[in-house]
């Protein structure tokens, strides 16, 4: 083996893995404009009319690595992910915690289960991880949930800015990120024990796993490309092309 093509120490490989951030899609135009609070209110709501769909394929993902893992102790741990979203009994999980969302930003219950918002970009992104999860070893599919390292800052700079830029939003709608920032921490550590331990054996699966982090982060930047499009005003010809009906096949 060449120098060239040694594996990097754990450290320097977890460095490379967290360096991926950079493309993480807090610095997509639509999420500095959120930020900056440069969104118009149909605009927030729009974003969370997609980004529901997102939330519901979470444990389904997560059950898609479950079922392709033969490993007891990783699926005790990994499970958790499917009650932090479903929910457990009483308790709210994150999908009903972002329909509150979706209620304290001016959306109906309606408008955000039924998914009549939801555009065709954001649907093909979301049923491609989907997919992914299905399709690959689990420990890739482990490996593709590490943008979760970068989450608890998105989430931070929401809960922060959000009161002062949209003081319109009802404060109970942030409860799914001050969740999400104890829960992210925890599935990072156990993510990335996977991927380090999974794929730091030589350079070259090193090397898939950054390409497999890309993959996830490709599909949050077109969810983020398409929910712009589909807030933003277009006309071609005379013809508006905001928030076209969408035909759902299902």
């Amino acid at each position: 083996m060449t120098e060239q093509l040694k594996p990097w120490t754990r450290a320097e490989f977890e460095e490379k893995l967290r360096e991926k951030g950079r493309g993480y899609h807090i610095y997509h135009p639509f999420h500095v404009m959120m930020y900056e609070g440069k969104l118009s209110k149909e605009q927030l709501q729009c974003w969370v009319a997609n980004r529901f769909y997102y939330q519901i394929a979470i444990p389904m993902k997560d059950a898609a690595i479950l079922s392709n893992c033969p490993d007891k102790e990783v699926r005790k741990e990994w499970i958790v992910r499917i009650t932090d979203h479903d929910g457990v009994g009483d308790q709210v999980g994150g999908i009903e915690a972002w329909i509150q969302l979706g209620e304290a930003v001016g959306l109906t219950r309606e408008q955000v289960t039924s998914l009549e918002m939801v555009s065709p970009g954001v649907r093909f992104s979301v049923d491609a991880y989907i997919n992914f999860a299905k399709q690959r070893s689990w420990q890739e599919s482990v490996c593709s949930s590490l943008t979760e390292l970068f989450a608890p800052h998105i989430h931070q700079q929401r809960i922060s800015s959000w009161p002062t830029m949209y003081p319109w939003i009802k404060e109970e709608g942030l409860s799914y990120f001050k969740k999400r920032l104890t829960e992210a921490r925890r599935d990072v550590e156990q993510g990335l024990s996977v991927t380090l331990d999974y794929f730091s054996e030589t350079r070259e699966k090193q090397l898939q796993a950054l390409d497999i982090l890309q993959f996830k982060l490709n599909v949050l930047w077109v969810i983020a490309d398409s929910i712009m499009l589909a807030s933003t005003d277009i006309k071609v010809e005379g013809r508006d092309y905001l928030r076209q009906p969408v035909i759902n096949f299902e």
